[in-house]
C-alpha cells in the first residue's frame, strides 16, 4: 500500500490526512490512500501562470509540436508498466489499450497540427480584410494564447486517455494545465504524470496534477482561466453554473455522459454484412471497458421486423462473455472501476426495471472467472427490451453508466431519427446500413442533436474505428445532456485556448505583426535576388521584380502543342461570340509558367525544392500583345525540424507570385511554396 501523492508548484507530496481509499477492482486489494486536503489553490493557479503560461508563450507552434511528438516517443517506450496498473481499473488488455495508446496516440495527433500553423507563438486567422478605397487600411485577426491555466475535472474511466487527449490541445496552444482525475483511478495517472515529470519534456509549471477530492480547485479561476469537465451532466451543470464562473465568463466545457444511440437501417436486413457488423458493435460497446464510456451505445434501435433477430443475436453473444480478471486467458469483460459504481449501475438498472423487461443477464447471477465477485466490482452485460419506446421514456432518460443498454423498435427512419433525439443531445450516434439514401436521411435529420455520427457499413468496417472511439481530429461533445461543449477537433481544440483579436493599421504595419506579407504593404527589392539567400536571410515582404515578356499568338500556340490544352477560347478566334473575351486569350497556366521564367534564378544557390502551388488565381484575361511582369515576394517562413544529424537543415518559404500587365492591374496571383536551406546547418 501507498498513498498516492499530487504534483504541484514544482514538488511531489501528500495532501493532509486522506480523504479516499482506493481498492484494486478485480480482487478488492486496498491499494492506498489519497488526499488533496490543505492544497492551496490559488498558489497553483498562480504558478501555472506564473511560471508555466510564460515559459510556453514563448515557444512557436512548431516547437510545441516538436515538444508534443518528443513526448510522446518518451511515454510509447515507456507503456508496459502502464499497462500493469491499468488492470487494477478492471480494465482488460484490449480497454487498456483504447486508455494507454490512444492517450498517446492524441499526443502524436495534435503534434503533427504543428504544419497547420505559423512558425510563430500566436495564430493569423483567415485573411485580411481591406477597411479603405486606396488600400493603405486594412484588418485582419491574430490569436494568442490565453494567459491562465486549463483545470481538467476528469472522470474515473479513462485515466490516461482522458489526461491526454486534453492537455495535448492546451499545450499546443500555449497554455498550462491542473489535471483532477477521478480519485478512484488516479494512480493511474499519477504513474504516467511521474513519467512525464522526470522526462523534463514539458517547461516546468506547465502541467500540474491533483490526486484527492480536489475541493476548491475551480474557487480562485478567473477570466484568464479554462475548465474543462468530463462526467455527469447533473455535476457539470453545478460546477458551470457557480457564481464566479458565469460572472467573470470563465470559459467552461462540459462534456457529459450521454444517452447515446445505434441504429441499424431498414435496408440492413439479416442476409446482409451490415446486420453482423451492427450486432458486433453493440455487443463491443456494451462490454469494453465494461460499458463504462461516456459514448457507449445505450440505446439500440432497429426496424420492428427485426427486433427479435436482433434481440437473440445480440444476447447470444453477450452470454459467451466471459467476466473476471483480464490476466485469465479469453475473459473478455473486466470489472467496474469500485464497488461505489457496482451499487450505482445496480441502482439504475432497478429503476429501468420497472418500465422495460431484461432480456438477457441478471445483477445478481452470474459468473466471474478468476476472481472473487463480492470482493472484485464485476457486473453483469444487461440487456433491455422496451416494445413502447415513445411511451415508456426511462431509457430516454436514465443512464446506467455500466455495460447496460436497451433495444427498442422502429416504424420508419423519421420514428428512429426521432428515438435518437428522445436522449435529449448525445456525444455520438451511429447508423448501419448499406443505403447511402438511408445513411444520408438519418444523418441530416439526427445531426442537429449528436456531436458525431458514425456511418458503418462493409466498405468501411475493416478501417473503422468505430462507434465509441472519439477521434484527436475530429471533434467531441455534443448538444443538450451531453453538456453543449466540444473538444478536440483537430486545430479547433487548438483555437478554443486561443484568444481572437481583430487588429487594424496600414499594411505594412499588419506584415510586421503577422509576419505574413499583406497586399500593399512596402515592398523592398531583394538585392541579391531571393534566390540566393539562405532561410535566415530572407526577409518577409522583400521582393524580385522581374523583367517583362510580351505576349504573343506564337507563345499561345506553342503552350497549346505542349500542354495539349486547346480550349476554343485560346485556339478558336471565330468561336468567341457570346463569351467574355474580346480575342483569343493566353493560357493561364502558361501566363504562371511563364512567370517562373521571369522570376526564377537558374544558377544552383539555397533553394533546394519547388514542392507545391496553393491559391492560384487567373484575375484578367491576357491577350496577344499584352506585356506582363512579376513582383516576386517573400510572404511567409515557417522552420523546420532536422530529421537526422544526416539531414539538410532547411525552412519553408511561401513566395507571392503577382503577374501583372502593362497598366499595372494583377493578372494571375498565386502561393508557390518552395524548400530552402539553411546557411547554419547545426540547426
Amino acid at each position: 500500500m501507498q498513498d498516492f501523492q499530487n504534483y504541484i508548484l514544482g514538488s511531489w507530496g501528500k495532501g493532509e490526512g486522506i480523504e479516499t481509499n482506493l481498492y484494486n477492482a478485480i480482487n478488492g486489494d486496498a491499494l492506498g490512500g489519497v488526499s488533496s486536503a490543505g492544497i492551496d489553490y490559488k498558489a497553483v493557479l498562480d504558478y501555472g501562470r506564473k511560471v508555466g503560461g510564460p515559459a510556453l508563450r514563448k515557444m512557436t507552434f512548431q516547437e510545441r509540436g516538436r515538444m508534443l511528438k518528443a513526448l510522446a516517443f518518451y511515454l510509447l517506450e515507456r507503456k508496459s508498466s502502464y499497462y500493469k496498473i491499468s488492470s487494477w481499473t478492471g480494465a482488460t488488455k484490449i480497454d487498456s489499450w483504447i486508455d494507454i495508446e490512444g492517450g498517446i496516440g492524441n499526443l502524436f495527433a495534435n503534434a503533427s497540427l504543428r504544419k497547420q500553423f505559423p512558425d510563430l507563438p500566436y495564430y493569423v486567422d483567415g485573411v485580411a480584410a481591406p477597411l479603405s478605397k486606396e488600400g493603405t487600411f486594412i484588418g485582419h485577426h491574430i490569436m494568442v494564447p490565453k494567459e491562465g491555466v486549463a483545470i481538467h475535472i476528469n472522470a474515473f474511466n479513462f485515466p490516461i486517455w482522458g489526461m491526454l487527449e486534453k492537455i495535448a490541445v492546451n499545450l499546443m496552444a500555449g497554455v498550462p494545465a491542473i489535471v483532477k482525475p477521478s480519485e478512484y483511478t488516479c494512480y493511474l495517472t499519477e504513474v504516467m504524470v511521474k513519467d512525464i515529470i522526470a522526462s523534463k519534456i514539458l517547461p516546468e509549471g506547465s502541467l500540474q496534477l491533483v490526486c484527492g477530492l480536489g475541493r476548491g480547485i475551480i474557487d480562485h479561476v478567473d477570466e484568464r482561466d479554462t475548465v474543462t469537465f468530463t462526467g455527469s451532466a447533473a455535476t457539470g451543470k453545478v460546477l458551470k453554473g457557480l457564481p464566479h464562473i458565469t460572472e467573470k465568463s470563465v470559459s467552461f466545457n462540459l462534456e457529459a455522459d450521454s444517452l447515446n444511440a445505434s441504429i441499424l437501417g431498414m435496408h440492413a436486413t439479416p442476409d446482409t454484412e451490415e446486420f453482423n457488423l451492427f450486432v458486433k458493435e453493440c455487443v463491443k460497446e456494451i462490454t469494453i471497458k465494461a460499458g463504462q464510456k461516456c459514448t457507449a451505445v445505450r440505446r439500440i434501435i432497429v426496424p420492428e421486423n427485426l427486433i427479435d433477430e436482433v434481440q437473440s443475436a445480440i444476447s447470444a453473444k453477450l452470454e459467451k462473455i466471459k467476466i473476471g480478471d483480464p490476466s485469465i486467458e479469453g475473459v473478455r469483460m473486466g470489472a467496474l472501476a469500485s464497488r461505489l459504481q457496482v451499487e450505482r449501475v445496480k441502482e439504475s438498472v432497478l429503476t429501468l426495471e420497472q418500465t422495460q423487461k431484461i432480456v438477457s443477464g441478471d445483477i445478481e447471477n452470474f459468473d466471474v472467472e478468476g476472481a472473487d465477485k463480492k470482493l472484485g466490482a464485476f457486473f453483469s452485460p444487461i440487456l433491455f427490451r422496451n416494445d413502447d419506446p415513445f411511451n415508456k421514456v426511462a431509457c430516454h432518460d436514465i443512464e446506467a453508466f455500466g455495460p447496460v443498454s436497451t433495444i427498442m423498435p422502429y416504424k420508419d427512419i423519421g420514428d428512429a431519427i426521432e428515438l435518437a433525439k428522445m436522449g435529449k443531445g448525445s456525444l455520438v450516434s451511429s447508423i448501419v446500413t448499406p443505403n447511402n439514401q438511408e445513411a444520408r436521411d438519418y444523418v441530416v435529420g439526427a445531426a442537429s442533436m449528436h456531436g458525431r455520427i458514425l456511418v458503418l457499413n462493409k466498405d468501411c468496417a475493416k478501417e473503422s474505428t468505430g462507434h465509441g472511439s472519439p477521434m484527436p481530429l475530429l471533434t467531441h461533445g455534443g448538444p443538450g445532456r451531453a453538456g453543449g461543449g466540444e473538444e478536440m477537433g483537430g486545430k479547433r481544440g487548438v483555437l478554443h485556448y486561443l484568444q481572437r483579436t481583430a487588429i487594424q493599421g496600414h499594411p505594412s504595419t499588419i506584415t510586421a505583426i503577422t509576419e505574413q506579407f499583406q497586399i500593399g504593404a512596402a515592398m523592398p527589392e531583394a538585392n541579391p535576388h531571393v534566390f540566393r539567400k539562405h532561410f535566415e536571410e530572407l526577409v518577409v515582404g522583400e521582393t524580385v521584380f522581374t523583367h517583362k515578356h510580351t505576349v504573343t499568338d506564337a507563345d499561345i500556340v506553342n503552350f497549346a502543342n505542349v500542354s495539349g490544352d486547346n480550349f476554343y477560347a485560346h485556339m478558336d478566334a471565330t468561336s468567341l461570340d457570346g463569351t467574355i473575351f474580346e480575342q483569343r486569350v493566353a493560357h493561364g497556366y502558361f501566363i504562371l509558367s511563364k512567370a517562373a521564367g521571369l522570376f526564377v534564378d537558374p544558377k544552383k544557390g539555397p533553394v533546394l525544392l519547388n514542392y507545391g502551388l496553393d491559391d492560384a488565381r487567373f484575375i484578367k484575361p491576357v491577350y496577344p500583345g499584352a506585356t506582363i511582369g512579376v513582383r516576386f515576394t517573400v510572404k511567409e517562413k515557417m522552420d523546420q525540424e532536422k530529421r537526422s544529424d544526416e539531414d539538410i537543415a532547411k525552412g519553408i518559404v511561401r513566395f507571392l507570385v503577382d503577374v501583372y500587365d502593362e497598366t499595372g492591374e494583377t493578372v494571375a496571383l498565386a502561393t508557390i511554396l518552395t524548400m530552402v536551406k539553411k546557411l547554419d546547418q547545426t540547426k
